[in-house]
C-alpha cells in the first residue's frame, strides 16, 4: 500500500514478474519462470559430438509448441557477439535419415561452428515445414513428386492456400529475457527473413554468416526453390549434380478418413530417400550386374584404399555393397564418370504415409518399404522418437535403434515402421525433460522415481492406435516384430494386448539388443 492507502500495483507487478536471467538464477528448484507467452519447463546438459551444450526447454503457453535453446559457453557475458541459429525442426532428416533437404546439415553445421567459437546458442523451434506442420509439409512433398519436380515447393504451398512461410519467432526475444542474453547475434542463416524477424523484436544483430552445403540429387530441386524464394544460396545454380526422381510415380490424393479407423485422416503419401545404414548400399540383382559388368567388383576392392569393402547377397537376390565413402569421394575427383561414384548418392527408398489424428490432434507417420506379397512376413517396428536424439549426441542409443530397425526391414525387403512422437514413454517431451533435470540435479535416483513425482505411469503410449494403422499396411496377420529386448516386451503389457486385440500374429521377435552396428 502507498502512504495514502492506495494499492501499489507497480510493486505487486514487480513482485510477480520474473526478472531477466531468472532461468539461470531461479528463486528455487520449483520455480518455472514465465515471460510473455514463453514458459521455462526444464534444463539439462547434452553431451554433443562437438562438446557439452545445455538444453533450456521452453513451451509456448498459447499454441503449446516447445522451443529448445541449445547453449554453449558463456551466453550472458560473452566477449564477442554470440553465434546463433534459429532452426526449424525437420523430422525427416533429423530422425528418419532423409536426404531430400539440407536441414540436418545446417543444424549440425551450426552446432559445430558454435562449439569452435566457444559460445553461442541454437534455438530449435518445433515448426515443421516452415510452420505448417508435417501434414502440410507431406502434402507439399507429394505434390512436388507427383509433378516430377515441375512444381516448386513454394508453388505447392500456394496451391494449397498456404503462405510460403508460417513460422513465428516471437518466443526468441522472450527466451533472451529469461536467459539474460543481451549480447548481439551473428546469425548463422541463408534466410534474410529470420534476420528481419529478430530485428523487429529488438534483438541486436552484429552480422550474418551463411550455412551452405553441396546439393545432392534429392535436395537440389528443393534448394533451387529456396534460392528462388529469396534464400542466399549459390550452389544450386553452380552444381553439376543432376536431380533424381522417386523410384515410382506418386499419385496425389485428397485427405480422407480410414473407413476402419475414422479417427485417422489419411493426408499424404510420398517417397523418402533415406541415408543408408553402415554404408551398406542396397542394389537389385540387375543394378549389381550393370554396375560391375565392365569392371569387376574385385577390382574396386583391391589396393591400399579400396572403394568397396565387401558385398553380401541378401533375400530376393539383392545385394548389400559396403563402400568406403572417403575413398570414393577422393576417387570421384579424378574419375567423375565412373559409375561407382553413384553409390555415394544411392539411398534406401521408403514410402511415407502421414495421418492426422482427430482424437489427439497429432500426426502419425508410417514408413513402408517394398511391396508385400501374400507369402511375405513383413518386418515391423513401432519406434518412439526422442527429440534430443535429433541432435548429434555422443551417445545415440535411440538413433541406433532406428538405424538397426531400418537395416532389418531393408534386409528382408518388406516391412513397415510407425513413428510415435512420444518422448517419455508417451508422457511427452516436457515430462521427459523434467525427468532429465530432476535426475541430473539429484532430486531423484531414477526415472521411475521421477515419473512417480510427475504423477504419470510407466507407459502411456497409444499402442492401440499404432496397431490400427499398422494393420492397414500389413496384408496378412503374420509379422516379424522388432523390439528392444525381451525385458522391454515384458514391461509393455499394453503392447502385447494391442497386438492380440488387432489379431496381429508375431511369427518372429527380433530383439535389437542382440544386434550391433559397425559404425
Amino acid at each position: 500500500m502507498t502512504s495514502d492507502g492506495v494499492p501499489d500495483f507497480d510493486a505487486l507487478i514487480r513482485a510477480l514478474q520474473h526478472t531477466s536471467g531468472s532461468v539461470l538464477n531461479p528463486a528455487s528448484i520449483d520455480d518455472r519462470p514465465l515471460y510473455g507467452q514463453t514458459l521455462s519447463i526444464a534444463n539439462c546438459a547434452l553431451d554433443m559430438r562437438f562438446g557439452t551444450f545445455r538444453a533450456y526447454i521452453f513451451q509456448d503457453i498459447i499454441d503449446k509448441h516447445y522451443i529448445i535453446a541449445l547453449a554453449h559457453g558463456d551466453i550472458v557475458h560473452p566477449k564477442n557477439p554470440l553465434y546463433t541459429r534459429l532452426h526449424s525442426s525437420c523430422v525427416t532428416s533429423e530422425t528418419l535419415r532423409g536426404c531430400d533437404c539440407d536441414c540436418v546439415q545446417q543444424l549440425e553445421g551450426a552446432l559445430e561452428v558454435i562449439a569452435k567459437k566457444g559460445n553461442g546458442i541454437v534455438f530449435y523451434l518445433m515448426q515443421e515445414g516452415r510452420g505448417v506442420g508435417y501434414v502440410g509439409k507431406a502434402r507439399d512433398r507429394m505434390l512436388v513428386q507427383a509433378s516430377l519436380d515441375q512444381l516448386s515447393t513454394f508453388q505447392a504451398y500456394a496451391s494449397m492456400g498456404l503462405k510460403k512461410d508460417h513460422r513465428n519467432y516471437d518466443n526468441i526475444s522472450q527466451i533472451c529475457y529469461l536467459l539474460g542474453i543481451t549480447a548481439p547475434f551473428i546469425v548463422l542463416t541463408n534466410n534474410p527473413d529470420k534476420v528481419d524477424a529478430l530485428k523487429s523484436q529488438g534483438v541486436p544483430i552484429a552480422g550474418t554468416e551463411a550455412l551452405e552445403f553441396e546439393p545432392s540429387p534429392f535436395n537440389l530441386a528443393y534448394l533451387t526453390s529456396k534460392a528462388a524464394g529469396g534464400h542466399i544460396l549459390k550452389r544450386p545454380s553452380e552444381t553439376s549434380v543432376k536431380r533424381a526422381l522417386p523410384p515410382e510415380p506418386v499419385i496425389p490424393f485428397k485427405p480422407h478418413v480410414l473407413p476402419e479407423a475414422r479417427r485417422f485422416i489419411y493426408s499424404a503419401s510420398y517417397f523418402l530417400p533415406m541415408k543408408p545404414v553402415d554404408n551398406d548400399i542396397l542394389l537389385t540383382e540387375a543394378q549389381f550386374k550393370e554396375l560391375f559388368q565392365k569392371k569387376s567388383i574385385d577390382r574396386y576392392m583391391a589396393g591400399p584404399k579400396p572403394l568397396v569393402l565387401g558385398y553380401q547377397l541378401i533375400r530376393e537376390n539383392r545385394f548389400f555393397v559396403k563402400i568406403d565413402t572417403d575413398s570414393i569421394t577422393a576417387f570421384k575427383k579424378e574419375n567423375p564418370t565412373d559409375p561407382i561414384v553413384d553409390l555415394l548418392t544411392t539411398p534406401y527408398w521408403f514410402r511415407v504415409h502421414v495421418y492426422y489424428d482427430v482424437v489427439t490432434s497429432q500426426e502419425f507417420v508410417v514408413l513402408t518399404h517394398g511391396t508385400p506379397r501374400i507369402y511375405d512376413i513383413p518386418v515391423v517396428r513401432v519406434h518412439s522418437e526422442s527429440l534430443f536424439n535429433r541432435f548429434p549426441l555422443r551417445t545415440v542409443e535411440n538413433r541406433d535403434k532406428m538405424k538397426m530397425s531400418v537395416k532389418h526391414i531393408v534386409s528382408y525387403g518388406v516391412g513397415a515402421m510407425l513413428l510415435l512422437y512420444n518422448d517419455g514413454r508417451g508422457a511427452g517431451f516436457g515430462a521427459y525433460a523434467t525427468d532429465r533435470m530432476m535426475s541430473e540435479s539429484g532430486q531423484v535416483l531414477s526415472s521411475d522415481e521421477a515419473y512417480r513425482k510427475l504423477g504419470v505411469g510407466y507407459d502411456s503410449r497409444d499402442y492401440d492406435a499404432s496397431m490400427l494403422l499398422l494393420r492397414h499396411h500389413i496384408p496378412n496377420e503374420k509379422i516379424q516384430m522388432i523390439m528392444n529386448s525381451p525385458a522391454s516386451l515384458v514391461k509393455k503389457s499394453e503392447y502385447a494386448a494391442a497386438l492380440n486385440a488387432h489379431k496381429i500374429d508375431v511369427d518372429k521377435w527380433i530383439f535389437l539388443d542382440d544386434h550391433a552396428l559397425s559404425e
